[in-house]
């Protein structure tokens, strides 16, 4: 990640991942701990938090609290 990234039009930086990577980063430790995404995808696990989330919003994923950790499971289309 360097200031060589694209922008978009607002000046914010393009994602290097897509949504479906995310979701497939899901798949594969479902369920997935934030920190696993994140560590999968090789970006922050505030980055990476910030993405499930958004998902969370859109109703692609979904989320539990399981002890003190938080889990999320894709949805099926």
């Amino acid at each position: 990640m360097g200031e060589d990234r694209e922008r978009n039009e607002g000046g914010q930086f393009v994602p290097e991942h897509t949504d479906e990577d995310v979701l497939n980063a899901v798949r594969e430790y479902e369920p997935a701990g934030t920190k696993e995404v994140a560590d999968e995808l090789g970006i922050a696990r505030q980055s990476a938090d910030y993405r499930l989330r958004r998902l969370l919003d859109e109703g692609q994923v979904s989320k539990k609290k399981v002890g003190n950790s938080l889990v999320w499971s894709a949805e099926e289309d």
